[in-house]
């Protein structure tokens, strides 16, 4: 992990548009949309507000009147896995979702419009992981970033960065930067100089009932009082926090096992 780059700002700026591939919003398909609502609402001080509802029950969290994520509701037939989708941004979804598919990928929503915030895809990757590609129109994505609440971070645990580096860089358009370690296989994606996602490739130790996934971040004043508030809200803490480079980092699963970490900026 690495900082991100991007419009990030204090709330209440002005944001401009993302630049292509840059991560502009991240996701949640739960189960039971209001017990998902009180759990966030608790753990970062969101509120919320309804829509786009184009693919069910919808409503986007906020922070201080600034939209830092969405949650949306699984269809009871759906067995989908509960989980948090970063989306990157783009200046034609459509295109994007065929230089996916091209490169081996597959689309498995839209390309689609959502009312008049914009278009949307959402894909995987020739490993599995699954992710979203966002095109504004009269949402951009969030609007704060740099506080506690808000997503800072997103990386990809796969097999090995090689087989999906060249992916995400011919259709994001990507420059790399790979830890240069025997024993440590880590890429950091690039947008304008700025880094903005990364790649880890762990090999076997992926655990075998999760398969490559994305993992956002969200930044919180203190990392280990998230943890003892994630637990008394049902959720779980499924790596302890340690400390690194970056800060103090734990990850956790709320209560229907959505999984994400939780990042203290370094004292």
């Amino acid at each position: 992990m690495t900082e991100a780059g991007g419009p990030a700002g204090t709330i209440g700026a002005t944001h401009p548009r993302y630049a292509p591939g840059t991560p502009c919003w991240v996701s949640l398909m739960a189960r039971g949309l209001t017990a998902t609502q009180e759990f966030y609402g608790q753990l970062f001080g969101w509120d919320f507000r309804p829509g786009p509802e184009q693919l069910g029950p919808y409503v986007r969290a906020l922070l201080d009147g600034e939209e830092v994520a969405g949650i949306g509701q699984l269809p009871p037939d759906r067995h989908l896995p509960v989980a948090w989708t970063p989306y990157f941004a783009t200046d034609d979804v459509d295109s994007t979702a065929e230089t996916v598919r091209l490169c081996g990928g597959t689309i498995g929503v839209g390309p689609l419009d959502a009312s008049d915030a914009g278009r949307l895809a959402i894909g995987s990757d020739p490993s599995g992981a699954v992710f979203g590609v966002w095109q504004a129109a009269g949402h951009v994505g969030a609007t704060v970033s740099g506080v506690p609440g808000t997503p800072v971070w997103n990386d990809l645990t796969t097999y090995e960065t090689a087989g999906v580096r060249k992916f995400y860089e011919t259709v994001f358009g990507y420059a790399e930067e790979a830890v240069e370690s025997p024993d440590h296989d880590y890429v950091t994606l690039h947008v304008g100089g700025h880094p903005v996602a990364g790649l880890h490739g762990v090999g076997a130790a992926l655990p075998r009932d999760q398969g490559p996934h994305w993992t956002t971040y969200f930044e919180v004043a203190d990392t280990d009082a998230a943890m003892v508030r994630v637990v008394a809200l049902g959720g779980r803490v499924l790596t302890p926090a340690e400390d690194s480079t970056h800060g103090r980092v734990a990850v956790v699963a709320d209560p229907e096992g959505a999984r994400f970490a939780v990042i203290q900026e370094p004292r």
